[in-house]
């Protein structure tokens, strides 16, 4: 359970990621501030890695 919450972490924090930077230096244009999706595809990246890297998963026996 904890891998898929990673997974999913990991994979939202890198479309924001890259939305935000889209938004910021290109010409994309989103609902918000850029900069927030920056922000935030930062710590839901890194927060998706650390539990990928750090958790073992609880459904296994």
């Amino acid at each position: 359970m904890i891998k898929i919450l990673g997974f999913i972490l990991t994979i939202a924090g890198g479309i924001a990621l890259v939305m935000g930077v889209l938004g910021a230096f290109g010409s994309m244009n989103v609902g918000m501030s850029p900069w927030a999706l920056i922000i935030l595809g930062i710590v839901f990246f890194f927060a998706g890695i650390g539990l990928l890297k750090n958790r073992k998963d609880t459904d296994q026996t």
